[in-house]
């Protein structure tokens, strides 16, 4: 199961669903405090901006980010929840989410996953670049970019309340 919170909601989310790895998706500079119950080597910090596009002074989303989010989750022994978390739980951390399942479950509609996870986060507004750059990586031919386009954004919100995601419908 892949558990998706804000930054103020990581403890909570983490004792909550029993957690036993953690992924933040922070822009640089933001602080993360790894839950105690969660082991170093099970914790993934990456650091770059919720932007759609390139911005002078910040960084994107990148290849080198979605291919340590896949490796992090194919190294998930999922024996515990997987935590997924960014600032607000709105965009990168349901970006992320929905990558981590559509690479552990490959058979799994990409459709149907986006409708799942408007279902789950009336909020969620995956990252647009973070999508694009997985499904090209994925394979799988604009497909995921499509679906999540199809699910529109998100209502507005300050920030996403958790949600439970499971991999397989």
């Amino acid at each position: 199961m892949i558990y998706v919170c804000p930054l103020s909601r990581i403890d909570e989310t983490v004792s909550a669903c029993g957690g036993g790895w953690l992924l933040s998706l922070l822009a640089e500079g933001t602080g993360v405090t790894r839950p105690a119950s969660i082991a170093a080597e099970r914790h993934l910090h990456l650091s770059f901006h919720d932007i759609a596009e390139a911005q002078e002074g910040l960084t994107p989303p990148g290849e080198s980010h979605v291919q340590a989010v896949l490796d992090f989750a194919r190294g998930w022994d999922r024996s515990k929840p997987l935590v997924v978390h960014c600032y607000a739980g709105i965009s990168r951390s349901t970006a992320s989410a929905y990558i981590i399942a559509a690479a552990l479950a490959p058979h799994r509609d990409e459709a149907e996953l986006a409708t799942t996870l408007r279902k789950l986060s009336p909020s969620a507004t995956p990252n647009p670049r973070l999508i694009a750059l997985a499904d090209r990586m994925l394979g799988r031919d604009n497909r995921m970019v499509e679906a999540i386009r199809s699910i529109g954004r998100g209502a507005e919100a300050f920030e996403g309340v958790p949600f439970r995601l499971d991999i397989d419908a």
